[in-house]
């Protein structure tokens, strides 16, 4: 019999009822330490006070009410964005999901403005993932994705990752954009190196392509620095956000020079609910610390000393832990063991964790995570480690 809520997950047999931190209460009364950060969105932990005070405050004053109207929390939140970026103008979704669906179509009406009609195609790569509506199954492409799901959105071409070469062969006169994951979450923690995101930069600037960064897992200040592309020193045309800039509210966005937007005019696109006042109240409470350069520097400091601790990690553990990877706070460990039989060996260790792709095990903190609670949770990833030898 089909329970009431689809059972489209494979949940964990816990449910939690407070979160404090880097830290979640469950039923029992029994306290986790949260490496996943709910897949990377709590990005300055639970319950942080400036965001609790600033949803608390707008949702006294005003909910919604629709764009129709001019918003001035929408205002704000996009003038910090623009002021922090590349970005000339933004657009407010609910998710990183939106967010794909506009910056497909922001990228394919920038060609058809400009008589470039047959410019369609996008091209992507393996591994990938930038959400489950039916245009980004198929901009990812995977199998386990798009089985059973019927004809896909065709325009979209996937390459293999790190193929350099195949990049430059298959842009063509019908190409419209590359969209890429400057570190790639779902697919198992690949960082692109910096002198492939400038490459791919000059490639579409030879051959008047879009450049889609989809930062949603590995933006708002997880790498470092508040976006991950600027560690490249390059900036696309169109990039997804989502995740952190809410810190736990649903909230996403696609940001976009004004060329690239310029398809974009009245009734070309539109959301009900995105870019409400609460969203955005709580976005720029997350923007006024995240982006702030002593706390990105901060950032770097602890992954530092995390990322050090887990190399530990592998080398005590070598039949467990092969390799670490990622870059500031977007770190996985690549796993020799099932990944998913560490995630459950950790839940023994009350450690959460988040499985990728390529068996690595994702660790997610909040950015703002204490270097005691680092302490801890690599005491007890070494104890999880312990119990799968042992197992």
């Amino acid at each position: 019999m089909i329970t009431p809520v689809l059972p489209t997950y494979n949940r964990a047999p816990i449910a939690f009822v407070k979160g404090e931190g880097s830290w979640l209460t469950a039923e029992d009364g029994s306290r986790y330490l949260d490496l996943g950060a709910g897949i990377a969105v709590n990005a300055l932990g639970h319950a942080h006070p400036a965001l609790v005070a600033a949803l608390t405050a707008q949702a006294q004053k005003l909910w919604h009410v629709s764009n129709l109207y001019r918003i001035p929390e929408q205002e704000k939140l996009a003038e910090m964005l623009v002021d922090k970026t590349f970005a000339d103008t933004v657009f407010f979704t609910n998710s990183g999901t939106e967010a794909a669906e506009l910056a497909i179509k922001m990228a394919r009406k920038y060609h058809y403005d400009r008589d470039m009609k047959d410019r369609i195609e996008i091209i992507a790569f393996e591994g990938a993932f930038h959400g489950r509506s039916t245009g980004a199954i198929a901009a990812a492409g995977s199998e386990k994705m798009v089985k059973g799901f019927g004809p896909l959105m065709p325009g979209f071409k996937q390459l293999k990752w790190g193929d350099h070469d195949a990049i430059r062969a298959a842009i063509t006169t019908r190409t419209c954009a590359v969209i890429i994951e400057p570190v790639q979450g779902e697919g198992g923690i690949r960082v692109v190196p910096d002198q492939c995101l400038k490459g791919l930069r000059d490639l579409c600037d030879e051959t008047g392509t879009l450049l889609i960064f989809d930062e949603v897992q590995c933006g708002v200040g997880r790498t470092g620095k508040l976006f991950a592309h600027e560690w490249a020193g390059v900036t696309p045309d169109i990039m997804m956000v989502a995740k952190g800039i809410g810190g736990g509210f649903p909230l996403g966005a696609v940001l976009a020079t004004e060329d690239a937007a310029s398809g974009m005019v009245a009734g070309t696109h539109g959301s009900t609910y995105g870019g409400n006042p609460l969203g955005c109240a709580v976005g720029s409470a997350v923007m006024q610390i995240v982006a702030d350069d002593a706390f990105l520097d901060e950032v770097s400091r602890k992954a530092a000393q995390f990322r050090q601790g887990l190399e530990g990690l592998v080398a005590s553990h070598p039949t467990v832990f092969e390799a670490v990877r990622g870059q500031g706070l977007i770190l996985g460990l690549k796993c020799k063991a099932s990944n998913l039989d560490v995630v459950k060996a950790a839940y023994a260790e009350h450690l959460l964790t988040v499985p990728a792709a390529d068996n690595v095990l994702r660790l997610l903190p909040a950015l703002n995570i204490p270097e005691a609670d680092i302490a801890e949770a690599l005491a007890r990833l070494d104890r999880t480690a312990a119990r799968i030898e042992a197992a």
